[in-house]
């Protein structure tokens, strides 16, 4: 498992989106940290709106290379993590977080390059009363996430692999990485093969 993580290595979230049929993944999580990918494995947490006690109790859980998956609803009223969570993540190990709702100490994020995607800022702190559940299927911002899939984010945002498939995304990524290669090398030779537009036209009639 740790291998095929590392084997993703610099392959970007939009090749990733491309050979997934551009189905998966988020759409308004930005990256609140910088320009660090983000690799690890969902660690899933559904929290009640504005709330962040589970988030806590995830925390107690963690292993290295894990990467906090919070679905939060979408709700921006409330941060439900910052620097002191930032903090105990790092030291436990995790990886990164991805928050579908917001968070706050951006600057600390920055600081210490830690990755964290997140759909907004707020300084208006959480509650901590519960309900919530760790490792359960969550929804990431329409994306359906399942405890153990591979996550992924840089500059674009987020997708995640179901690990039975990672190796098959993995080897069609590669083939798409050289494609797109070939043709940004051509295009600094003046070569650009575009008559692929009169086919599509042509289906339009």
């Amino acid at each position: 498992m740790e291998d095929i993580q590392r084997s993703f290595n610099g392959v970007s979230t939009s090749i990733i989106s491309d050979v997934m049929d551009r189905l998966p993944g988020t759409n308004q999580l930005k990256p609140m940290h910088g320009s660090t990918q983000l690799i690890g494995r969902a660690l899933t947490v559904k929290v009640a709106a504005g709330d962040n006690l589970f988030i806590h109790k995830a925390l107690r859980t963690v292993q290295p290379g894990d990467v906090l998956v919070i679905d939060a609803g979408g709700g921006v009223d409330r941060a439900l993590i910052g620097e002191i969570m930032l903090a105990v993540a790092k030291m436990r190990g995790a990886v990164g977080y991805v928050v579908d709702g917001a968070i706050r100490d951006v600057g600390a994020f920055s600081k210490n390059d830690f990755p964290c995607f997140a759909k907004g800022v707020t300084h208006r702190g959480p509650y901590k009363n519960g309900p919530g559940a760790v490792n359960i299927p969550v929804s990431i911002d329409g994306a359906v996430v399942q405890p153990g899939d591979i996550v992924i984010g840089d500059e674009d945002g987020v997708v995640f692999i179901p690990v039975e498939k990672a190796e098959e995304i993995l080897g069609l990524a590669r083939k798409k990485m050289k494609l797109e290669a070939d043709t940004l090398s051509g295009i600094g030779r003046n070569v650009y093969d575009d008559s692929w537009i009169e086919a599509s036209l042509l289906k339009q009639g």
